[in-house]
C-alpha cells in the first residue's frame, strides 16, 4: 500500500465515513474505527466536537489539507461578500487539483494534487504545476498530450464511481475541461454530507 493510499484510508477510518464513497474504503468492510477499542460504543460528541469533525472531514476531503492552507482559504472565505459557508465551498472547489479530480481525469484527489504537481495539466494552454492554483469562470482546464495515456488517467475516466457535476463542461476524447461556474454547496456531489456551517461555528468559537 502506497503512503498516500494509507493517508486516504486513514482519514476514512478516522472520520468513520467513506468520505469519496469508493468502492475500496475499509469501511465498506468495517463501520468502525481502527485498534482494539475501535468497536466501542462511540461517545455522543460535545458541540465543539461536532464542530471539529466537519472541519477535519472537509479539510480531508481536499486531500488533507494542512491546518494552515484552510484556515487561509477560510479567512478568504470570511473576507468575500456572501455567507461564508457557501464562499468556503466555492473556494475550495475552485482549486486546480479539485477540478482535476471533478473532471475524472485522475481517480483521487490525492493522485489529482500529484498529476498537478508533475506539470501534466495547463490552463488556458499554460502548463500550471501548482495544486492550489485558483481557476476562474470560463478557464479551460486540460491534460497535456504526453500525458492522456497514463493509466491513472485512462483508469479515472472509464470509472463509474462518480459523475462529472454541471459545473464543468468536460471532453474525455480531448481530455478538457471547462470550468464554467462557481458551485453552490449543493451542486457538489460529496458522497457524505459536509456541513460547512459547522466549520464556521468552529473557527467563530476558536
Amino acid at each position: 500500500m502506497t503512503k498516500r493510499t494509507a493517508a486516504k484510508y486513514k482519514i476514512d477510518r478516522r472520520m468513520g465515513e467513506n468520505i469519496w464513497g469508493r468502492s475500496k474504503s475499509p469501511l465498506n468492510k468495517r463501520d468502525y474505527g481502527p485498534g482494539q477499542h475501535g468497536q466501542r460504543r462511540k461517545a455522543k460528541l460535545s458541540d465543539f466536537g461536532t464542530q471539529l469533525r466537519a472541519k477535519q472531514k472537509l479539510k480531508g476531503y481536499y486531500g488533507d489539507l494542512t491546518e494552515k492552507q484552510f484556515r487561509r482559504i477560510y479567512a478568504e472565505a470570511e473576507r468575500v461578500k456572501g455567507d461564508t459557508g457557501e464562499n468556503l465551498i466555492g473556494l475550495l472547489e475552485r482549486r486546480l487539483d479539485a477540478v482535476i479530480y471533478r473532471a475524472k481525469f485522475v481517480p483521487t484527489v490525492f493522485a489529482a494534487r500529484q498529476f498537478v504537481n508533475h506539470g501534466h495539466v495547463t490552463v488556458n494552454g499554460k502548463r500550471v504545476n501548482i495544486a492550489s492554483y485558483r481557476v476562474k469562470e470560463g478557464d479551460v482546464i486540460a491534460v497535456r498530450d504526453r500525458s492522456k495515456q497514463l493509466a491513472l488517467v485512462l483508469e479515472a475516466v472509464q470509472s463509474a464511481e462518480r459523475d462529472v457535476p454541471d459545473y464543468l463542461e468536460v471532453d474525455h476524447n480531448k481530455m478538457t475541461a471547462t470550468f464554467v461556474r462557481t458551485p453552490a454547496l449543493g451542486d457538489v456531489p460529496y458522497p457524505v454530507q459536509m456541513e460547512p456551517n459547522l466549520v464556521v461555528e468552529f473557527y467563530a468559537k476558536n
